[in-house]
């Protein structure tokens, strides 16, 4: 009883590839393909080139977050790496590629 769900949208593909037109399951799973594009694929690639823009623009007092999940306020700023303090009196160097997020500035 559980299997008979999947089954269902496997019988309506078959039915659908003997009926006499092969195009139909291409144009459906091309139907398929361009849904998940712009479901999961576009969105993803936006936020990854709207986080790109903000690790260029980033710059001494922002606050960001690592991949680790540490919060850390820049200090210094080379060509790859971001000099942040994470404590009082605690520096470290972070490569920019482990920054995952930029905090908004506070008003």
């Amino acid at each position: 009883m559980i299997d008979f769900l999947p089954n269902v949208s496997v019988f309506a593909f078959q039915e659908a590839s003997q009926q006499g037109n092969p195009w139909t399951m291409v144009i459906m799973m091309a139907g398929i393909f361009v849904i998940f594009y712009f479901l999961m694929i576009r969105p993803q690639q936006k936020r990854q080139k709207e986080l790109k823009q903000q690790i260029e623009n980033i710059s001494k007092g922002d606050k960001f977050i690592t991949a680790g999940g540490i919060y850390a306020t820049v200090v210094s700023i080379k060509e790859h790496v971001v000099t942040a303090k994470i404590a009082d009196d605690v520096k470290v160097d972070i490569a920019k590629s482990a920054i995952s997020a930029v905090l908004p500035k506070d008003s």
